[in-house]
């Protein structure tokens, strides 16, 4: 059942809401849950987090506090009184999961417009 659930996700592309949490499936390219909104690149952790710093830059993005570790890290700033978060973890040499989390309870809209300037930097890197 739960296979058949995440199938139909996949393909239509909507969420579904399982109590207090939400779970959603976009074209297979992104999941957004419990206010996150997970995105896997096919790229290095190392150009992925360059293109991560600069996407904070580009925001403008203050209070910037980093925590980088070998397989990962966390990027953390404030932006118009909201915190961001930025998640990245090593999953395979040239693959690389980010996590965006705005605000207290998760602002998808907030989160896709990052994840969506973080592959614009790859892009032009």
């Amino acid at each position: 059942m739960l296979i058949l659930l995440a199938g139909i996700l996949f393909f239509a592309g909507c969420s579904v809401q399982l109590g207090d949490r939400v779970a959603g499936i976009h074209g297979g390219k992104f999941f957004y849950t419990e206010g996150n909104l997970v995105v896997n690149y096919d790229v290095s952790l190392e150009r992925t987090w360059k293109a991560s710093e600069k996407t904070m830059a580009d925001i403008q993005a203050s209070d910037i506090e980093v925590d980088r570790k070998v397989s990962g890290g966390v990027l953390k700033g404030t932006l118009k009184g909201e915190d961001i978060r930025i998640s990245l973890k090593y999953l395979e040499k040239e693959l690389t999961q980010v996590s965006v989390r705005v605000g207290l309870t998760g602002n998808s809209i907030a989160a896709e417009m990052i994840q969506t300037k973080i592959k614009k930097n790859l892009i032009n890197m």
